[in-house]
């Protein structure tokens, strides 16, 4: 189908993605001007499908945006009562202090929340408001000016065969142009790579840096439930080399979101970071915790940690990077909804002053500016150096040397550290498999723990078999010819849905196999490759998990 052939609608902001950042850009924008024309299109079935955060939300991005959320009736029920921060061992646990950590890192006044359903109703709000949100619609492509400006979006294109040509149910999608178009795609985004490396938006940051984080949701007897309750733990079982650790947040209805994040920047190759969070859930607290309880859910989604120095040029002719798309994340916070829904505004503001002062597809460099110097620039400087220093100095040294950073920076306002890099990618840290000894995982019990194929059923993930694969090799031959040989293939390890295997056969060679119906989009497989072999593409609208209430 030609590009002439798709139908067009036009739009003042376009936006991509229904997460925090892009319906609160969508909302500030219809506050600022009743009369924009705003569109937000969401590859997940519903708002919310594809939404997984820990999450301990911090409300001052909600503040801005809806300063009446509770009467509104926004979907934050459990306030924070306590919270603990441990190191653990084998089969013990030491608690840090509350008073030795910096002010910054205290959770009071924040909720514990599913950002899948504060979505849900950040959307809600968004409609009344005149937005027009589409779910299912995955975004394939962008559109250009001749110029080179942005000029839009294709989106939901359907019925593709395997091969890439038009199967007997396509829908060859739209074409929805806008004065400016935002990205709000999570975590590697496609379309927002393809801007970044158009527009060589990274040119003058540093290496952006991601962590694996999954998580899980259980119900547990009442008796080992303390509604409120935030706990962070490290050490045990990842230990100090790699770094890392563990969430534990007690909602309401006896609910626990239990979870761990595993910097991508391990060297081993052999490390199974979900191996590694199924066997945290057998040290002797977290087996007391979950007794009796059982597994709800299960997801998975790769986390922005690269701080203020490996944010990337925000705004480009015709568009700008909101969110996660950006690297927006709070590390020792573990937080990035706040600001993601900030940069959301922020990126409104700019748009709607250009708008009315005629001008469109231009660089919207005040959006730039204000990100960097008004309340996300300021969440994340105090914090730029933790990431570094524990890449440096391991997670015991990171733990010390930024913790004495944040305070020292809460004092006298500067950092005797300046700004440090980061180093390597996360990709080029991965070292040859002979460099390190194979870790050994005790098998899931099928109690507390669950093999990886088991708890993706979980995730509630499906992808219609006939269309293309949406993770796409750039050379076949690298996985076993490079990646097995040099590597052990790490792709059978961190993904954490089981989509890569290796398979071998009795006298045949060893063959890649990518089972892309597994696929929870947390687009771990495009970060850690240690070849860069794999990107991650948008399958058709719609697919994907279905998560309920992560």
């Amino acid at each position: 189908m030609t590009e002439e052939a798709r139908e067009t609608m036009d739009y003042d902001v376009v936006i991509v993605g229904a997460g925090p950042a892009g319906l609160s850009a969508a909302i500030r924008l219809k506050q600022l001007d009743s009369d924009l024309q705003v569109v937000v299109l969401e590859k997940g079935s519903e708002i919310g499908a594809h939404i997984l955060s820990g999450a301990v939300l911090d409300p001052s991005g909600l503040d801005a945006l809806i300063p009446d959320w509770k009467a509104k009736g926004a979907p934050l029920n459990t306030k924070v009562k306590k919270d603990n921060l441990f190191i653990l061992g084998e089969g013990g646990r030491l608690r840090v202090p509350n008073f030795v950590m910096p002010p910054l890192m205290n959770n009071h006044g924040n909720y514990i929340v599913s950002m899948g359903n504060v979505t849900r109703w950040l959307a809600e709000q968004a409609e009344e408001m005149g937005v027009e949100i589409f779910p299912g619609m995955a975004c394939s492509e962008l559109v250009y000016h001749d110029d080179g400006a942005l000029k839009g979006v294709v989106a939901g294109v359907f019925g593709l065969n395997a091969d890439g040509t038009p199967g007997p149910a396509y829908e060859p999608g739209m074409e929805l142009h806008g004065k400016y178009v935002f990205l709000s795609e999570g975590v590697r985004g496609s379309l927002s790579k393809e801007v970044i490396a158009k527009y060589d938006l990274d040119k003058d940051c540093d290496v952006p840096k991601f962590g694996i984080g999954m998580k899980e949701i259980w119900e547990v007897k009442p008796e080992n439930h303390n509604e409120g309750e935030v706990t962070h733990s490290m050490g045990w079982p990842l230990g100090w080399k790699n770094g890392g650790g563990s969430f534990v947040y007690h909602l309401e209805n006896n609910q626990v979101y239990v979870g761990y994040i595993i910097d991508l920047s391990y060297k081993n190759p052999h490390l199974y970071p979900y191996m590694e969070f199924q066997r945290f859930k057998h040290h002797p607290m977290m087996a007391k915790l979950l007794e009796g309880g059982k597994r709800v859910a299960y997801g998975a989604r790769a986390v922005t940690k690269g701080g203020l120095q490996s944010i990337p040029q925000v705004a480009f002719p015709g568009g700008a990077l909101l969110g996660c798309s950006a690297g927006l994340v709070n590390l020792p916070r573990i937080k990035g909804n706040h600001n993601a829904m900030h940069s959301g505004m922020a990126a409104a503001q700019a748009a709607y002053a250009a708008i009315k002062g005629g001008r469109a597809a231009d660089t919207l460099e005040d959006y730039d500016v204000e990100l960097r110097a008004g309340p996300v620039g300021q969440d994340l400087k105090k914090v730029r150096n933790v990431a570094p220093l524990t890449g440096k100095l391991g997670p015991l040294g990171g733990l010390f040397a930024g913790g004495f950073d944040m305070w020292f920076q809460t004092i006298f306002r500067f950092s005797l550290f300046g700004t440090l890099k980061h180093g390597k990618t996360d990709a080029q840290a991965t070292e040859a498999a002979d460099m390190h000894k194979v870790i050994e995982y005790p098998k899931p019990d099928g109690k507390l723990s669950f093999d990886r194929l088991t708890n993706v059923s979980f995730a509630m993930t499906n992808h219609e078999e006939a269309q293309p694969c949406h993770l796409q090799l750039a050379d076949a031959d690298i996985p076993t010819g490079v990646n097995l040989a040099k590597f052990d293939e790490p792709a059978q390890r961190y993904c954490p849905a089981g989509v890569y295997e290796i398979v071998r056969e009795e006298g045949k060679d060893p063959r890649f196999v990518i089972n892309f119906q597994n696929c929870v989009h947390c687009k771990t497989c495009d970060i850690k490759d240690p070849s860069q072999n794999i990107t991650w593409a948008t399958p058709q609208g719609g697919d994907g998990p279905n998560y309920p209430n992560m």
